[in-house]
Parts: C-alpha cells; structure tokens; sequence
C-alpha cells in the first residue's frame, strides 16, 4: 500500500475560485461541481486561499440578516491552506485526514501551484480498491 500516490488518485479538474470572484458565484460553482470546498488560486494557477461552504454560508447568512452587499471570495477565504504533493502516500494522507478537519486538500507542485484536489472520498475509493485487489489474490 506504500505505492499508492495522491497524484493516481487526485481530481485533476476540481472547481476552483478567484479572489474577487463574487461569493455567490462561488457557491453556484461548490453546487454545480459538487465539492465542499476548493482552492482559490491566482492567474498562474498558484494557490492564495481556501473557500468552504462553511465561509460561505456564514457570509451569506450574515449578508441576509444586515442587508449587506455581496462580498468577495477574498473576504471570506481562508489564506491558510493545508496541502498536499502528487508523491504523497494515500495511507499517510490517510492518517492526516484522521486528524485534521479538511475533507478536501489541494495537491500542489514543489511551487505551490495547483495540481488537483483529493478528498476523503478519494483516498477512501483507494484504500479500498487496494484492498479488494488482494482479497482476489487470496481467494
């Protein structure tokens, strides 16, 4: 199981955000794709936050009870961003995910720029494919 790599595992097209995009565009994107959260990268494609439907919901709410005017994704994004590498092994990041909040993590490059995201689904679907391959082996 030490073969197993994030980058065989990774979502190589995830929803992705720009800092002034509006939030609820954001949230359509989070609906339509699907994921919980995602990263927010710049125009290289290098990661600058992290937006969750958690940021989200919290920024709306607040926007419906004071009547404010839609915010920004950088307002409510998370400049802390926890990462991963494509060479990272499934089962370490397994173990992180056991301890740590992150249902989804960006993969990276040495650099810092956006390969994919994994999610706990993912890593999941690989422990579990890995293992049903050597119950065939010894059934």
């Amino acid at each position: 199981m030490d073969l197993l790599k994030v980058a065989d595992y990774m979502n190589r097209y995830p929803v992705t955000f720009s800092a002034d995009m509006p939030v609820e565009m954001a949230v359509d994107r989070l609906i339509k794709g699907r994921q919980t959260g995602g990263p927010v990268i710049d125009e290289h494609k290098k990661i600058i936050g992290f937006i969750s439907e958690q940021d989200c919901l919290q920024r709306m709410l607040m926007s419906t009870y004071h009547d404010q005017q839609a915010s920004r994704v950088a307002d409510v994004m998370n400049p802390a961003v926890l990462t991963v590498k494509g060479y990272d092994g499934i089962i370490d990041l397994a173990q992180i995910m056991l301890k740590a909040k992150p249902k989804l993590y960006p993969v990276v490059d040495d650099d810092g720029y956006l390969l994919g995201i994994i999610t706990r689904s993912d890593v999941l679907g690989a422990i579990d494919k890995e293992l049903h391959s050597h119950y065939r082996k010894v059934g």
